[in-house]
């Protein structure tokens, strides 16, 4: 991933710059008895929607937008969910951790393996086993997006929310508060050929759940971010290799297979999903795809190509992520963590948290929102993630900078109570604390591996001369 740093999120906490003002009162000379005073403190005015509920769409029905719509409908707001293609096979490793099965209820049935088993491979092919930390009952999940998404969305519409099957174009800001945003978007019902009928909507509110290359982003103004190109071939390989994946997933780290990330093979429900992603050199992202595939070229032998995928990913947040009472989400805002890659559930997350500010601040869609009320989504959220998104930065920045840095990563990778630390952290979303005396020695470790990695470089250099 690119060298670029955790940009700290934008205009969330501004402290007052007024200085208190204090004012001292002489005691009366003779005592008189005053009547009590009482302090009546207004609340936020907000006027009420007449004859309907609050109207909010929803830009992409991906897992942010899903999620979202759900808790729209259900908190009483009349939603819509615009998304252009309902079977959208997006290219995504796919793996969820285990708290999220549990936050979002996700029947088992949409997971297509378990994943209690991984295999770290350094750049001269040097293996560590992971996951000896796991609990009988703890595992990755994986899924194919296109599976999860549909479910999401479906579970939305049956508690109420309308989906669009439709192209978002563009959106006619208020001129005066509490005036509606006008939608512009194609909608295609299958009456009007491929072309699809041009239609126009009001709404109250607008979530910007439309990925990367968002359009609601464009539309305010959020302004650009850095991303990263990924590539994925899912691959149909003979059942007596399929066995060898059954909960098995594998990573691959080198100059060879990714300058900046990683290169993974991934199990499906019936075969392997094997990519990679770069920042750095997106021009050469084939080339780091067909290494991939030779390092792990004896595993998916005899396999099939069955479908080739690329997307980009964000690598940190957008300079702007709200304006008036439109908020992005998800890939959209920019969600994705470094060195992982990993963005399905903040996805998700991020699309339920804004919902849930729309609903509270709305009193259940009785009362017009403002940019206040969304505000408290991107505090939340600040506030709850910002360590995870820093950690991971720090990580890549320390680990993915060379081919000796990448052993020094997985050397560390074998430790124990690395392995602990790393799937607590994965599995339940939270930087968990640890152990006074097994820091310091992880610590010590870890400057013992990147000086033998550092040694090995300058050896290295020494013989490219």
């Amino acid at each position: 991933m690119a060298s670029i740093a955790l940009k700290s999120f934008v205009g969330l906490r501004q402290s007052s710059l007024e200085k208190p003002q204090f004012t001292v009162q002489a005691k009366p000379l003779i005592n008189v008895q005053t009547p009590r005073r009482f302090r009546v403190v207004a609340g936020k005015f907000s006027p009420k929607v007449s004859g309907r509920n609050l109207r909010v769409a929803i830009i992409g029905g991906g897992p942010a937008g899903g999620a979202a719509a759900e808790t729209l409908a259900k908190g009483g707001i009349e939603t819509f969910l615009i998304e252009r293609k309902l079977d959208n096979c997006k290219p995504c490793g796919g793996a969820i951790p285990l708290c999220m099965v549990g936050e979002f209820d996700l029947p088992l049935d949409i997971i297509d393996r378990k994943v209690t088993k991984m295999k770290m491979i350094s750049p001269s092919n040097v293996a560590v086993d992971i996951g000896r930390t796991l609990k009988p009952h703890e595992y990755i999940g994986m899924v194919r997006r296109e599976v999860l998404d549909s479910y999401l969305r479906n579970r939305a519409m049956e508690n109420g929310a309308k989906v669009i099957n439709g192209l978002f174009l563009k959106m006619d800001m208020p001129k005066e508060d509490n005036a509606p945003y006008v939608l512009h978007f194609t909608e295609y019902d299958g009456k009007a050929g491929g072309t699809g009928d041009k239609r126009t909507m009001e709404v109250d509110a607008v979530i910007g759940a439309d990925g990367a290359n968002s359009r609601v982003a464009k539309a305010i103004g959020a302004g650009d971010y850095e991303y990263a190109i990924a590539f994925q071939e899912r691959i149909k390989i003979p059942d007596d290799k399929m066995v060898y994946y059954e909960d098995l997933a594998e990573m691959y780290v080198g100059d060879d297979v990714s300058p900046d990330f990683y290169g993974w093979v991934f199990p499906k429900c019936d075969h392997v999903a094997v990519g990679t992603g770069t920042v750095t050199h997106k021009g050469d992202i084939k080339k780091f795809q067909l290494a991939t595939r030779n390092r792990a070229k004896d595993k998916i032998l005899g396999g099939k190509i069955i479908r080739v995928e690329a997307h980009p990913i964000p690598e940190h947040p957008r300079p702007r992520r709200l304006a008036g009472r439109v908020a992005l989400v998800g890939d959209a805002a920019g969600y994705v963590t470094k060195c992982s890659g990993e963005g399905i559930y903040f996805a998700a997350k991020s699309g339920r948290m804004c919902a849930e500010a729309i609903v509270e601040g709305s009193e259940n869609g009785k009362r017009m929102v403002d940019e206040g009320d969304l505000r408290k989504y991107l505090e939340k959220w600040d506030k709850t993630y910002w360590p995870t998104y820093k950690v991971l930065d720090i990580l890549q920045k320390v680990f993915y900078r060379s081919n000796p840095a990448r052993e020094a990563f997985v050397e560390m990778c074998a430790d124990e109570y690395v392995q602990k630390m790393t799937f607590d952290s994965y599995l339940y979303k939270r930087v968990v604390p640890g152990n006074p005396l097994e820091d310091l020695k992880l610590a010590v470790n870890t400057i013992g591996s990147l000086v033998r990695a550092n040694a090995l470089r300058r050896e290295m250099d020494k013989l490219r001369v």
